[in-house]
């Protein structure tokens, strides 16, 4: 455990160092002040618009944090050579591996939590209170996390057996993939044969169903979300990135890293 939490330590300095994080932080901040000004304009709206452009704000530069940084966790460190020199020492792949997402993971939980102060913010500066309905943007806030958890995963899962480039293209087209598996699971066409509709079927269990941890429409009307999506949407996490960080342990534990 002492060995993963100094990897993870150190991600996180090397994340924190990285210019590039500041300067998509700074884009994310400069979209919610935009959304201030658009809600002014916008009449009895305001807070509609300004919570919706600050969670897709948050949301889009968390996914390419995520993404790009999640691919080259390993990949800049088989390309540096730096890897050899760390698991020389009395460190297994496995380890270096959950060590390196979790040190990714609370770069981006910092980030976000920087992210949702500001949209909070901006919303006690157009509505100068806080009322208890807005507790459900906390709730899209922390799907946006587990959300971006996973895509970690699966950046990492990539980059264990292909280039960057390829492994940036798999995880962005996956993700896409993954905010229509609802629609393919209702899938209905009378001209496919049985066994292209079950495999249909079995594909949209299989891919990542980003689609539940979308509930920014309901966060910028006040809506409220139900308890068991919040339970479903951390178990689901959980579990899915367990089994994606297996899969990448197995393949980086025989990867040739000549």
């Amino acid at each position: 455990m002492s060995r993963l939490l100094i990897v993870a330590r150190n991600t996180f300095r090397e994340a924190v160092r990285d210019r590039v994080l500041y300067n998509l932080v700074f884009f994310a901040f400069l979209m919610i002040a935009s959304a201030v000004i658009v809600g002014q304009i916008s009449m009895d709206i305001e807070t509609v618009v300004m919570v919706s452009l600050g969670l897709s704000a948050i949301s889009l530069i968390g996914l390419l944090i995520a993404v790009f940084m999640g691919v080259g966790l390993v990949s800049k460190e088989i390309d540096k050579r730096t890897l050899h020199a760390v698991l020389a020492k009395p460190l297994r792949r496995w380890e270096f591996l959950l060590g390196k997402f979790a040190g990714l993971v609370v770069t981006l939980a910092v980030n976000t939590v920087a992210m949702a102060a500001g949209l909070f913010a901006a919303l006690w500066l157009v509505k100068h209170s806080i009322a208890r309905g807005d507790a459900v943007v906390l709730v899209a806030v922390y799907f946006i996390l587990l959300k971006l958890m996973l895509v970690v995963a699966l950046a990492m899962l990539f980059s264990c057996f292909t280039s960057p480039l390829l492994a940036i293209l798999f995880t962005g087209g996956l993700y896409l993939a993954g905010m229509f598996v609802s629609e393919l699971r209702s899938l209905q066409l009378t001209n496919l044969t049985p066994q292209m509709q079950k495999f249909f079927a079995v594909i949209s269990y299989v891919l990542p169903n980003f689609g539940n941890y979308d509930v920014m429409g309901a966060a910028a009307h006040g809506r409220s979300i139900a308890a068991m999506l919040i339970v479903h949407n951390t178990l689901y996490t959980i579990l899915y990135c367990a089994i994606v960080l297996g899969a990448a342990a197995v393949i980086f534990s025989r990867k040739d890293l000549k």
